[in-house]
This record gives C-alpha cells, sequence and structure tokens, in this order.
C-alpha cells in the first residue's frame, strides 16, 4: 500500500506531529510506502491567487476556469504540481490535523483550495440531461482511500448527538462527503481522538496503541457507505434523494449514507 500522509500542525512536537510520526514508522514496519506533506515544514503557501495560474491567469481571475486551464496547459506552480503527484501516486491518504473553529486548520483548507484544481479534482466526466458530471463516487481520485485523523480538544461528549458541538460526523461531513468523496475518494470512518488538550504521557500508549490498530487494518476496513451521484439514488439534474430512499427516522447529511 502506498500512504500519503498530509500533515497541519505549526509544531513538531505537537500531539499531531507524535501521530503522524507514529504513522509513518508503523506503516513503513508493515512494508508499505510512505510520503509525508509536512504542510508547516513545507511552508506550503495556503492562499490561493493569479500567481497559481502561470502568466496566462485571466484578469479578473476567474479561480476555477483559470486553473483548470493551468492544469491542462502544464502552467500550474511546481508546488501545486508535487502535490498533485504524490495523491495520483497514493492508494491512501491520511490526514492529520487538529480540529481548529470546527474545521481543519487553514494551512489545509488551502492545500485543498489549490491543489484540488478544476479538471483534476473537480470538473470531469460528462456533463448532460442524465449524468451530473462524474463526482460523489466517481472521479480522478476514484479507487482511492481517505482517513481523516483529528484531534479535538473537547470532551466525547460534547460532540455526540445531543452535544452542545453537534455530532462529529456532522462536524466532518463537509471534508469527508463535500471534499473527499466529492472527488471519487473512499472515505474511512475517522479516527477522532477527543480530550487532546488533557492528555498525559501516561495516557500516550493507549492512544498510540488504538492508532496502530486502525493503520494495520486500512486495507480491511470497509469505507463510510456514502450514496453515488450516478447510480440511481438521485433525480437529475435536480440531485434531489429519490422519495422512498431515506431510512426510516434519518434526516440531514445521514440521508446520503446509504443502510
Amino acid at each position: 500500500m502506498k500512504t500519503l500522509i498530509v500533515h497541519a500542525h505549526p509544531e513538531p512536537q505537537s500531539l499531531n506531529g507524535s501521530l503522524k510520526d507514529l504513522a509513518v514508522t508503523t506503516l513503513e514496519a508493515a512494508g508499505h510506502e510512505v510520503r509525508v506533506s509536512d504542510l508547516h515544514a513545507m511552508g506550503f503557501k495556503a492562499v490561493v491567487d493569479a500567481s497559481d495560474y502561470g502568466p496566462h491567469a485571466s484578469q479578473p481571475l476567474q479561480v476555477a476556469r483559470d486553473s483548470g486551464r493551468a492544469f491542462d496547459a502544464g502552467e500550474l506552480t511546481a508546488d501545486v504540481r508535487a502535490e498533485q503527484e504524490k495523491l495520483l501516486w497514493a492508494d491512501t491518504v491520511i490526514f492529520q490535523f487538529p480540529l481548529w473553529w470546527y474545521s481543519m486548520p487553514a494551512i489545509l483548507k488551502g492545500w485543498v483550495d489549490r491543489v484540488f484544481t478544476f479538471h483534476f479534482a473537480y470538473g470531469v466526466g460528462e456533463h448532460s440531461a442524465t449524468k451530473y458530471g462524474e463526482r460523489f463516487g466517481e472521479g480522478t481520485l476514484m479507487g482511492k482511500r481517505a482517513l481523516l485523523s483529528v484531534t479535538i480538544g473537547g470532551p466525547e461528549s460534547h460532540y455526540a448527538e445531543r452535544g452542545i458541538n453537534g455530532p462529529i460526523d456532522d462536524l466532518l461531513f463537509p471534508i469527508q462527503h463535500g471534499i473527499l468523496y466529492y472527488t471519487g475518494i473512499e472515505v474511512l470512518a475517522p479516527f477522532v481522538l477527543h480530550g487532546a488538550d488533557r492528555l498525559t504521557a501516561e495516557d500516550y500508549p493507549d492512544v498510540a496503541k488504538a492508532w496502530q490498530q486502525r493503520l494495520l487494518t486500512l486495507e480491511s476496513t470497509e469505507p463510510i457507505a456514502f450514496r453515488r451521484q450516478n447510480f440511481g439514488d438521485y433525480e437529475i439534474p435536480s440531485m434531489q434523494l429519490k422519495e422512498g430512499l431515506e431510512p426510516e427516522g434519518r434526516t440531514g447529511f445521514g440521508l446520503h449514507v446509504r443502510g
């Protein structure tokens, strides 16, 4: 298995840094190939601008159109092309980050904004009266798998069904479904570490053991059963879930998971 780890934390000695390092050693010891994009260590540019798209960027800038044209013409900046090549190389992608303000850190969102360009990660496939492009289960990155490894400062009860922060599956839905599955990547259930701010050195061995167990079962773990766009569950072009397919009592984001 070829694994790309995309790591987003500014402190190398942080818990996130330790989990990233443990993932590398665990997977390599099991015979897997591993590459790491440590975004802070790389000084990765997090802001999209015209300089990303070569000498022919439009004025005014049109991010989607310009990113697709630059991708097609081979004019994307070298750092973006390198990350796209890593994605194409990988079988599995692990995203290691802390949950900040209910989402990913800005540098990781910037990585998505710059690397997931038009014609690479989206805007591919047939657009017609019967097919709305290749997305949500199809696309350039189809056949790959991803796992979010997320540290959270608050306790698990705060992120439960009745918790004040909302269910963790809902908070991660925009990333897991709206970014990763949108591009065709199958998404595994996340590895979520609650109460990270209160962890002690004595707690870490149990955390490390649980993380290693997840890592060593990546290939055999079934992905989240998100519904595929073009396989009969949705009306096209309205993209509404067809009547009668919703599981009893399920609403919201959960409608888009089968079973």
